[in-house]
């Protein structure tokens, strides 16, 4: 029994077939079959129903399962102890990002290029989600880091998280447009949102999550008429009139044949935030906690209210 044999079974019990299997392990069709029947021969038991339109693991294979994920995780781990005692990173490693998470503050695919050069060896993923989701992937486990807009007033408990950013939130109008009003206005009561159609990010990012509890706060639902994932889209919409677009100070920006106006949101204040966020205990293995470490020297910290929930870097 050789340890590759496990993480295959593995592989084809949780891709539901062979051909998704071997294309997850780079693996040739036949090659892995062979591989999987050779283990089974030497066993003495199917692990593998075949039968079905998606293979399923037999009874043994079940009662086999448990085994050979402890088995792959222990091996993992001497591998990882000897590769931190050598000072190499292997491994994957994956990084969450809200769309416009930074804006132009932070280059991130030169942040990645200078972390991989740095890190040769180490496989790092990126992908991109709403704020809530990603909290949810990080308290899962199936994401290490994530740059992401909190949706509540706090990241849910079971996260660790530095402020990154954190601006007002303000309406983007066109230079012509009612809301501006007397020359030099600079802000807007919320309520007088009240009935325009808005465009605003989607929901699960906490630039929308905090623009409706301001709404619900002054009695009425805001009505967003279009939504896009970048700020960037958002302002390009606004400048041709298609309502007002509710985005962070500074994300505005000058269309083409016309302009935008920014007026800071008061009565009550509505502030964007992104925050580096991680689980608590720590991240979950040294790549992940070299990764962060770069982080956390290469974002800004911006000082919040209620901002001390830094966690450990490393696992305690």
């Amino acid at each position: 029994m050789e340890l590759r044999q496990l993480r295959y079974l593995v592989a084809v019990v949780e891709e539901g077939g062979f051909t998704r299997a071997a294309a997850r392990l780079h693996l040739a069709q036949p090659g892995l079959s062979a591989q999987i029947r050779q283990l089974e021969k030497e066993l003495g038991q199917p692990l593998l129903d075949r039968s079905g339109r998606s293979v399923t693991p037999t009874e043994v294979g079940r009662a086999v399962l448990p085994y050979a994920r402890a088995a792959l995780a222990a091996a993992d781990a001497v591998r990882q102890s000897v590769d931190e005692h050598t000072g190499l990173l292997r491994g994957k490693v994956t990084l969450g990002l809200v769309a416009g998470a930074t804006g132009h503050a932070f280059d991130v695919a030169a942040f990645l290029a200078d972390f991989h050069g740095a890190h040769p060896d180490l496989e790092i993923a990126l992908t991109e989600d709403t704020s809530e989701r990603m909290q949810a992937a990080l308290l899962a486990g199936e994401i290490d880091i994530a740059l992401l807009g909190p949706t509540g007033e706090e990241p849910p408990p079971g996260l660790a998280h530095r402020t990154v950013v954190d601006v007002p939130l303000c309406a983007a109008v066109t230079s012509g447009g009612p809301l501006l009003g007397p020359a030099g206005r600079t802000t807007v009561a919320l309520a007088e949102l009240r009935d325009r159609p808005l465009i605003c990010l989607p929901r699960g990012t906490g630039v929308r999550a905090a623009l409706e509890r301001g709404c619900a706060r002054v009695g009425f639902r805001p009505r967003v008429a279009f939504e896009a994932a970048s700020p960037q889209v958002l302002a390009q919409l606004a400048a041709r009139g298609l309502g007002v677009a509710v985005m962070p100070l500074g994300e505005e920006g000058p269309e083409p044949g016309g302009g935008l106006r920014a007026l800071r949101i008061v009565e009550p204040g509505l502030r964007a935030r992104i925050v580096l966020a991680w689980p608590a205990t720590g991240p979950a293995g040294p790549a992940a906690r070299a990764l962060l470490e770069r982080l956390r020297d290469a974002l800004p910290h911006a000082a919040s209210a209620g901002d001390e929930s830094e966690g450990p870097v490393s696992p305690r």
